[in-house]
């Protein structure tokens, strides 16, 4: 891990970095991304703006990071989706987990990711690519639950694998990235989740889930 000038940063100096990625990331929780300033951060995080300029160039580029590194952990939602079967009960539960695990991970990771959303919509292909990074994981994986289904009859010969891939995965996160509002519609977040699930289901298998 190097500091902006080229440095190696060593132990101190990774903990400092980090903190003040931290910092940053609870900033971004309780204020508007434009909002927040190097100097804020770096007071939060008990130390100086020059401090602060050895490890980022800018607010932005240290936003990136912590972009990066949630998205280095959006990754791990392929493995929603590993080994496991549409077919049956199966097929539900595994339609049900991977609703579950998606919406905790937007939740989780809200505020970076309006951040991501922002960026990406403003035409910024850095944001765009972390967007994508992370709907790729399961997007990827449902091509492949879909074609294989397809492959053993299961599914219509007609369907586009890829197509129907991309249509969820937009779906879950507008879902996602909306959860808050769905109460001003009186629908409850226990309601919310086996209601999308059973659409995830009816999309990647056209049936509807044996419960």
């Amino acid at each position: 891990m190097r500091t902006v000038d080229g440095r190696v940063a060593g132990r101190r100096g990774q903990a400092t970095r980090q903190k003040l990625l931290d910092c940053l990331s609870e900033m971004l929780s309780s204020s508007p991304y434009r909002d927040v300033k190097v100097i804020d951060v770096a007071r939060k995080a008990g130390t100086s703006p020059a401090t602060f300029y050895q490890y980022f160039p800018d607010v932005e580029g240290a936003v990136l990071e912590v972009a990066e590194q949630m998205a280095t952990e959006g990754g791990q939602l392929t493995q929603l989706l590993e080994g496991r079967s549409w077919v049956g009960k199966a097929g539900w539960q595994t339609a049900q987990d991977l609703v579950d695990g998606f919406l905790e991970f937007w939740r989780r990771n809200d505020a970076i990711l309006r951040v991501v959303d922002l960026g990406a919509a403003e035409g910024d292909k850095r944001f765009y690519k972390i967007r994508m990074k992370i709907l790729n994981s399961v997007n990827n994986s449902l091509v492949d639950a879909v074609t294989e289904l397809q492959s053993k009859g299961r599914v219509d010969k007609d369907v586009s694998p890829a197509a129907v891939a991309g249509s969820l995965v937009a779906m879950l996160a507008a879902v996602a990235s909306h959860q808050k509002g769905f109460q001003t519609w009186g629908v409850k977040q226990a309601e919310l989740k086996p209601n999308l699930a059973l659409l995830v289901h009816l999309g990647v298998t056209g049936k509807k889930p044996t419960k």
